[in-house]
């Protein structure tokens, strides 16, 4: 399900039945369907389309956000769905700590994944909230531990129509938070520390009661950080009676997992990282390791050798030498250390990442080194740009397949220059936070209102045809800013150069799981080792709850080969073992079913391929791939209902395929010939044999059909029938079937009468419509002449009035014209219910009015132009 007018990718299954009320399970709906399963049909019906549940959504999961200066209408997935009406139920059937005598029983615990919507998903449940007669009266304080996460959430909190109040200081926290009633108030868990919390923090009193009442719910984002210590119990001791309710993107540390259902409750819902990624919620995230030993020259000094020396260690004694050796050289800020790595990281990028537009994110150890970081990659920028220069000519022209087999230093100078008016105008930014002693060149790097345009920079697109839209800063350099609550779907690469674990880590590397921009997966390229120690890293976890969070990009292969092996295997199981006859591929892609599942299957291998290359464990790939997309091609244009192969894949494989298919004679960008096409019959002419010109006749004609069905349903219906007469009557006598399509060809192409008696010398413009009064009123050889005449003039009556209509009214068909649409349906059916024609009672005469009101539509132009 989606909004009406939405892409294909902004639709989402529903996957659950709970209802507005939180409950439902489908053992329930199962039992009382008496079932052994429910299908996704029978799922979304069960979920979403029982009138408690359509009407639910309709009044409070609808939202209306502007993005990019255009508004979009928004719409609940199924688990924000799921998770604010189960928080809801138990925030009204909960026990209160009164009631419970230790704690509040109200509240819980919410884990969705990182970019899956927590942030609406926060704001659905506000607005629910505000219409419900026990909810209403809430006050709501939501939490959080960053001012930026704070500034997001308030600015998205707007759209649940409340009045958003900030709590600026400690001192305006308290009065908000004492007035009594509704209201919808926003903090950093910093105003709920004392200074015995934290150092540095404003001296003043340990907090009091501040409020009492029921009626208050903490909603507090990034649970499993903000919950610990102090910092929950002077927000328990301020409001003593309040229900809480806690939201993380990453699980929870199992550890904590006691501790933090203590505070907050039960888990109210969870949407893991591989159910948001089956969803198209995220994209996989998978991670590539690059230690010092390929960025360095010779692998010989710095990092390279600190790994050489070192394998082995355990995490600690890794530590302990890493601490020893920075604090004698301060290896990770060594400024001959970050110029090799910025060179390597724009190597990579450039051949991976840049011909799909997508923008980068490097972490790095410390504020010195994001600096140094940013002064770096520009010198690399130029460095590359030169020796790009300096390529041969042959080098510069050289085709995707070749390139794939050259060095990863050649493949990145090629794509340079293929690329080089974006690539040396790409510019690369440090966002960090400031100190008091910063050196005054750093300011620039820091200042708050600098750092936001920049984010707003790096949000726009690498490539756009407007070129208004886009912008050329790439990277955005950092240690610890924007590593949570960042959100960028245009950032596809992040490149990690510092040591990071548990939480801080499946947050950072969700920056790159955001769907958008064609992305399929997002990756993760590892300095540093922390995919070396992953178990080690993110060993505070499950198992369960951190599967599929992070991905080795050599797992992928043998997703590449079993994708490779579906593709073939259309062609194999129809008994075709050899795929270059081109005739004979297209004979087992006759059938639409086969050819809607070859799209689909090559579509996936593509996709596999696309993550793979450049490796070379992608190029035994290759030459299969340009070959099935020549088939795809030859398809499209023979049976002309399938896709072009576009920005469902990537620009690297797109580019490889399309240089194929190109050389072979098809232009991927030009549609398929049509029937009434003067280049047609050229085309018919060079198939080869009768079978195949039989093919291409019949295909053109079923496309012209499809075409021009609404305009003149009861011609093309009787035609589609004659056509599969001809296919059925003759078997494989293709000469004689090659006549009788041409016959039918010529008719649709207006250089042969198709005889029709039904409408004898009439006006074009009114046959089709004629044609459709003439079968509602299934006239025939017995229908009186009396009875044609009242037919044919209720027909020329309607037809001047659409003419009429359409003329004076330009944005008729508009969806803002329903009304005016309506007004005209019924004038059509005035005119059909007032003719008095044998046969049209008020049922028959709406249906009548209803098909040529459709009619209508579809022959707009023609009726403007009559």
């Amino acid at each position: 399900m989606g909004c009406i007018g939405a892409g294909l990718e902004h639709y989402g299954q529903w996957k659950t039945v709970v209802g507005p009320d939180g409950s439902g399970s489908e053992d329930d709906v199962i039992a009382a369907l008496g079932k052994k399963g429910l299908s996704k049909q029978e799922r979304l019906v069960a979920g979403m389309l029982r009138p408690a549940h359509l009407l639910d959504i309709l009044r409070h999961y609808l939202l209306f956000m502007n993005v990019g200066g255009q508004t979009i209408k928004t719409v609940c997935r199924y688990q924000q769905y799921r998770a604010v009406n189960r928080a809801l139920e138990r925030l009204r059937s909960g026990k209160t700590r009164v009631q419970n005598g230790e704690y509040d029983r109200r509240g819980g615990i919410v884990w969705h994944t990182q970019g899956s919507g927590k942030s609406l998903t926060m704001v659905f449940m506000i607005r629910k909230m505000r219409t419900d007669l026990a909810l209403r009266k809430f006050k709501v304080i939501m939490v959080t531990d960053r001012k930026d996460l704070q500034r997001q959430l308030s600015e998205t909190a707007t759209l649940s129509g409340d009045v958003v109040e900030m709590a600026t200081s400690n001192g305006s926290l308290k009065k908000l938070a004492k007035r009594k009633g509704p209201g919808l108030v926003f903090a950093t868990i910093q105003k709920y520390r004392t200074d015995e919390d934290v150092a540095g923090v404003t001296k003043g009193p340990a907090f009091e009661v501040l409020n009492e009442d029921e009626t208050i719910v903490v909603v507090v984002d990034e649970a499993h950080r903000t919950q610990a210590g102090d910092l929950h119990a002077n927000l328990m001791a301020a409001l003593p009676n309040c229900a809480r309710i806690g939201f993380t993107g990453t699980p929870i540390v199992m550890g904590e997992k006691k501790r933090t259902t203590q505070i907050f409750g039960e888990f109210i819902d969870k949407y893991t990282i591989k159910e948001a990624e089956a969803d198209g919620a995220t994209v996989p995230v998978l991670y590539e390791g690059r230690t010092a030993e390929g960025a360095v020259k010779d692998g010989a000094t710095l990092d390279g050798l600190f790994e050489d020396m070192f394998r082995g260690r355990t995490d600690e004694e890794l530590e302990a030498i890493r601490k020893k050796y920075a604090t004698k050289g301060h290896i990770l800020e060594a400024p001959a250390l970050i110029a090799e790595k910025a060179r390597d990281m724009l190597r990579h990028y450039v051949t991976n990442l840049l011909p799909n537009g997508y923008k980068a994110q490097v972490v790095a150890s410390s504020r010195t080194a994001v600096v140094r970081y940013q002064a770096a990659f520009l010198v690399a920028r130029d460095e590359l740009m030169v020796e790009a220069a300096a390529l041969s000519d042959r080098d510069k022209a050289m085709d995707d397949a070749e390139l794939c087999t050259k060095s990863e230093k050649l493949q990145a100078l090629v794509q340079a220059w293929r690329y080089r008016d974006t690539f040396e105008k790409i510019e690369f930014a440090a966002i960090m936070s400031g100190g008091n002693n910063d050196d005054a060149s750093w300011k620039q790097w820091t200042e708050g209102a600098a750092q936001e345009t920049r984010i707003k920079r790096f949000k726009k697109p690498l490539f756009h045809k407007d070129a208004t839209k886009s912008d050329p800063l790439t990277f955005l350099i950092v240690k610890s800013m924007l590593l949570t609550g960042f959100d960028a779907p245009i950032e596809g690469v992040m490149y990690l150069d510092r040591s990071i674990r548990e939480a801080e880590l499946l947050q950072a590397i969700a920056r790159v799981n955001r769907t958008g921009f064609g992305k399929t997966c997002g990756i993760v390229v590892d300095y540093f080792g922390v995919a070396h120690h992953l178990k080690a890293a993110l060993a505070a976890y499950s198992d369960e709850d951190i599967d599929g969070a992070l991905v080795s990009l050599n797992d992928q292969i043998p997703v590449l080969q079993d994708r490779h092996i579906r593709v073939v295997d259309i062609f194999r199981s129809a008994g075709l073992d050899d795929i270059s006859h081109d005739e004979d591929c297209l004979q087992v892609l006759s059938t639409e079913k086969a050819r809607a599942e070859f799209t689909v299957k090559l579509k996936d291998f593509l996709k596999s391929l696309e993550i793979i290359l450049p490796r070379p464990e992608g190029l035994p790939f290759v030459q299969d791939a340009k070959r099935l997309a020549y088939l795809q091609a030859r398809a499209r244009n023979r049976y002309r209902d399938i896709p072009v192969i576009g920005a469902d894949i990537g620009a690297k494989v797109r580019k490889l395929i399309d240089d194929h298919v190109i050389s072979l004679g098809i232009d991927p960008k030009i549609p398929p010939v049509q029937l009434t096409d003067a280049e047609f019959y050229n085309q018919v002419g060079q198939a080869g044999g009768g079978r195949a010109k039989a093919s291409e006749m019949e295909h053109a004609i079923r496309s012209h059909i499809r075409k021009n069905l609404e305009t003149d349903p009861v011609r093309f219906r009787k035609m589609s029938v004659r056509l599969n007469d001809i296919l059925n009557g003759f078997g494989q006598q293709w000469d004689q079937i090659i006549e009788q399509l041409q016959a039918i060809i010529d008719e649709l192409r207006g250089e042969a009468s198709d005889h029709d008696e039904a409408t004898p010398d009439i006006p074009e413009i009114y046959r089709p419509f004629l044609r459709t009064v003439l079968a509602a009123s299934s006239a025939d050889e017995n229908t009186s002449a009396d009875q044609l005449r009242a037919l044919h003039e209720v027909t020329r009556n309607v037809v001047d009035r659409i003419i009429e209509e359409v003329c004076a009214n330009r944005s008729l068909w508009n969806s803002f014209k329903m009304a005016d649409q309506e007004n005209l349906r019924s004038e059509i059916f005035e005119i059909i219910f007032d003719a008095q024609i044998h046969g049209f009672a008020v049922d028959e005469a709406e249906a009548l009015a209803d098909q040529l009101m459709q009619q209508a539509k579809a022959n707009d132009d023609k009726l403007r132009a009559a």
